[in-house]
């Protein structure tokens, strides 16, 4: 069998890629996220609808789960988008201001140190309901979260 020269680039992704796999590990373990540090000042800060993100993490845990986290500021009165629905589970926890978390329709205002939970496909927004900047982290676990 002979190979043209384009089939043969074409094949050297697939045999560069065994190289960045530590020996022994397979493939999905060379995705998981290794242990690590994020200091808040190497956090880039990005903005959408008046409140700024800094994302930490966003990979596969060792046991298979995708994992993200980040900390969104909002402005007095600022929601990062309207109530949603997803697979993944999220959980938020307030470090400074008073939000409005609403589940299903359920409202509840939380303040710094409070953690809200919200299962898979359950209703969900989260409002500053404060005179001051809200901050608080998301840590969402589950399908999709690594991909998007």
């Amino acid at each position: 069998m002979s190979l043209t020269r384009r089939e043969l680039c074409g094949m050297l992704p697939a045999l560069a890629i065994p190289m960045l796999i530590p020996a022994g590990a397979s493939a999905d373990e060379a995705k998981v996220l290794p242990s690590a540090m994020f200091p808040f000042e190497k956090l880039t800060p990005r903005t959408s609808n008046g409140a700024t993100f800094r994302e930490a993490v966003k990979g596969k845990l060792a046991t298979g789960e995708s994992v993200e986290v980040h900390e969104t500021t909002l402005p007095p009165g600022g929601m990062p988008h309207p109530p949603h629905r997803h697979v993944h589970t999220e959980m938020w926890l307030i470090r400074e201001g008073t939000v409005e978390l609403t589940v299903e329709g359920k409202s509840t205002q939380m303040g710094p140190g409070s953690v809200g939970f919200v299962h898979s496909n359950d209703e969900h927004g989260i409002k500053n309901v404060g005179t001051v900047p809200a901050t608080y982290f998301v840590v969402e676990i589950g399908p999709g979260v690594a991909d998007t």
